[in-house]
């Protein structure tokens, strides 16, 4: 029988976009289509990209780790689904379409009308959703896209109802005045996790508020002093310990005051005077501090970030109200030191305003408040146990129900919840799941409609990442008992980036245990950073180097993914660069090449991929043990989530074992007619072998390849469902 021909250079721009169509055309991405029913079912989650804008490299690194995980269960015979979707990102969806309305029109959402401008958003969101996952097929995502979910439609709608109205009823949900993080230009709550800090120069000013008053402090922000309602120190510091509990009426700058001196053990005596103003509307910390010691709270500064107290400063904004403060307290010789520093500033990461925290009744979750946990699968927890959110997140990981993945990040996520404080969910925008929380005089009713006539919907929408903390399983159709949410929840894996492991990753073990009674994975594998080479994140802002699209279209979806993972460990930040892609294409023709040489030497029909040949000559059984060893090594690698390793070993065995000398070992052998037949079998169960290990990293010139050799007609055919090497 005649061998098979390939053209002398793999041409990755004519096979990758009619191969994804075969796979979509099989069915195989859905688990329900997979021709072993009984296999063990496998399930990760997309981590949903926001709508914002298009994929970067950290998409991509997602992309290509998930689907190895995922090719790789198919391949086990597991019914593999990894489910795809996208995020609605309310403040940063909001805050963009914002922007362009602003630069465009000269308008503001308040003009447009909050119906008009949901409308602008409804329609930047399809366009960008169509946009992200078609950049996700460029990848070669094999994802069920008939399970496609997005956070903002109508099944996670329910869901998010179903949870605020559970939450709500075991007391967990409450409204509250508290302190929060407030973005006076996004006019909005944010969350802790969505503050961005910068380092800029500030001055340190120590003074005290009146020519009698006992005791100097020091601060950077004066403009809150008029709004200090007690002064702390240690209740060790010898220095001040006649003044513990003593009472001060005064005038500071125009405003009166009254100020109580306490002890507290939060007060560090080593920093600045060891005693500190308290101005508990304007500091989380003193507002803690507040709440101890029953002080009275006074805001001083509003919304906007202008002076709301009586006198002459009112009105100012805080900034200029800062400097006429500081030259009253020069005037009056009550400065003591003026010192330049530096200073980590707290900005809002969505629109860059300066951070003000603020009391304000929201609605928040108690992290801290004891409940009944109505259903428990987990061990160690039981049905109807008294706990807390905080209890169970903790429980999950430090009882091995989850694995965090690498294992130096668990000591972060403890760390992460032992100051976890009642999350703030209400956000004062318009775009996003409104809260189902309805009014009539002094009644409150939580329901997804109107009651009826009379009640009014609360105006604030919902944190993003509530809805985001349900995606395990209102992805699977929660609160629905359906089949899905029994089949595959737990879920296997939860692969994301290392920097969300608070923002995301907790959040929804918070909402899985609390309302579900399971886990809702297995293990948390997180990725490092995509870098430049110079070890600068990447950003939109360098051209191609940071677009996939560019990356695949110049080197080809294999070449971008090897380049990814390649020497890349869980949790570790990664160098990409074009010199690294560009080894990596090198490798997809060496493995064309190599593919080439043994089709050429071996008849057409002669490729049996499931039977292990034997040796012949020393050079046979050399080859033989070596694809043992490999076959062995990266199913241990893949097992324990280092596919960095796994695609090492692959890659070695490949070009040097393989290609290097066995192929140069094959040459005279193929010239003896007594070892044609031996060394071909050899030959060709080395390659189709060698394909099936590459195919997780490198889908598409493995899949191009394979059918090559067994016909691309019969789907049962496509190497994507062939049994992984044993």
């Amino acid at each position: 029988m005649a061998s098979i021909e390939l053209p002398k250079h793999y041409d990755f721009t004519a096979t990758e976009e009619p191969l994804y169509q075969r796979w979509l055309a099989s069915g195989f991405f859905n688990p329900d289509r997979l021709l072993d029913q009984n296999g063990k079912p496998f399930c990760i989650m997309m981590p949903p990209p926001n709508v914002t804008g298009v994929l970067h490299a950290g998409h991509a690194m997602f992309l290509t780790i998930e689907d190895i995980f995922t090719r790789y269960a198919r391949m086990q015979g597991r019914r593999a689904l990894w489910l795809p979707g996208t995020d609605h990102a309310a403040i940063a969806t909001q805050a963009r379409v914002e922007k362009d309305i602003n630069k465009k029109e000269g308008k503001s959402r308040y003009d447009l009308g909050r119906e008009e401008l949901l409308k602008r958003i409804d329609e930047f969101v399809a366009n960008h959703r169509t946009i992200i996952t078609s950049q996700m097929r460029r990848m070669g995502a094999s994802c069920d896209w008939s399970r496609e979910a997005f956070t903002l439609d109508e099944v996670r709608t329910r869901a998010v109802h179903a949870a605020f109205t559970q939450l709500y009823d075991l007391g967990l949900i409450y409204r509250g005045y508290r302190i929060v993080n407030w973005d006076p230009k996004g006019q909005t709550t944010i969350s802790d996790d969505e503050i961005v800090y910068q380092e800029r120069p500030a001055k340190f000013w120590t003074f005290r508020y009146a020519k009698d008053f006992p005791i100097a402090i020091a601060t950077t922000r004066p403009e809150t002093k008029v709004g200090d309602t007690a002064v702390a120190v240690h209740p060790n510091d010898a220095r001040y310990q006649q003044y513990i509990d003593t009472e001060y009426d005064l005038e500071f700058s125009g405003v009166p005051l009254h100020i109580k001196v306490i002890a507290d053990e939060a007060v560090d005596p080593e920093f600045g005077t060891g005693a500190v103003g308290v101005t508990p509307a304007h500091s989380v910390v003193d507002w803690d501090i507040a709440q101890r010691h029953d002080l009275p709270v006074k805001p001083v500064i509003d919304e906007h970030a202008r002076m709301s107290v009586p006198g002459p400063l009112n009105g100012k904004k805080a900034t200029e109200a800062r400097e006429e403060i500081v030259a009253w307290l020069k005037n009056e010789g009550l400065l003591e030191k003026e010192e330049e520093i530096t200073q980590n500033i707290a900005t809002a990461e969505r629109t860059g305003g300066i951070i003000e925290p603020l009391p304000k009744l929201q609605w928040f979750i108690g992290v801290n408040r004891p409940f009944k946990l109505p259903h428990s699968e987990m061990e160690g927890i039981a049905s109807g146990q008294e706990v807390t959110l905080k209890q169970l997140m903790r429980h999950a990981v430090a009882s091995g129900q989850i694995t965090i993945v690498p294992e130096r990040f668990a000591d972060t996520y403890f760390r992460w919840i032992d100051n976890l404080r009642d999350w703030c969910i209400s956000r004062q925008i318009w775009f996003g799941h409104r809260i189902p929380v309805w009014y009539r005089g002094d009644e409150l009713s939580v329901s997804p409609t109107s009651p009826g006539a009379g009640w009014t919907q609360d105006e604030d929408t919902l944190d993003t990442w509530f809805s985001s903390g349900l995606w395990t399983f209102s992805t699977l159709g929660w609160p629905e008992k359906t089949k899905d949410l029994a089949t595959f929840h737990p879920t296997d894996l939860m692969e994301t980036a290392y920097e969300i492991l608070f923002f995301w990753v907790a959040r929804m073990v918070l909402m899985s245990t609390s309302l579900t009674g399971q886990v809702p994975f297995r293990t948390v594998y997180l990725h490092g950073l995509v870098r430049d080479e110079k070890r600068q994140k990447l950003s939109k802002s360098k051209a191609d180097s940071v677009d996939p699209l560019d990356l695949i279209q110049k080197y080809g979806a294999d070449a971008l993914r090897m380049a990814l993972i390649f020497n890349t460990s869980p949790g570790t930040d990664s160098v990409l660069s074009d010199e690294k892609i560009k080894g990596m294409k090198n490798f997809a023709n060496k493995l064309w090449n190599i593919a080439r040489y043994i089709l050429a030497a071996v008849p057409e029909g002669s490729f049996d991929h499931t039977e292990r040949p034997k040796s012949t000559t020393d050079a046979d059984r050399s080859i033989l043990e070596a694809m043992d060893r490999t076959v062995a090594e990266v199913k241990e690698h893949l097992d324990v989530y280092a596919i960095h390793e796994a695609a090492q070993t692959a890659y070695h065995f490949a070009w040097h074992e393989l290609a290097d000398v066995y192929i140069e070992a094959s040459k005279p052998q193929l010239q003896d007619k007594a070892m044609v037949a031996s060394t071909g079998r050899i030959l060709a169960y080395c390659l189709t072998t060698t394909l099936k290990l590459l195919h997780p990293f490198m889908p598409f010139v493995t899949e191009e390849l394979w059918g090559r050799m067994f016909g691309t007609d019969d789907p049962k055919n496509l190497l994507m469902v062939q049994a992984w090497p044993r």
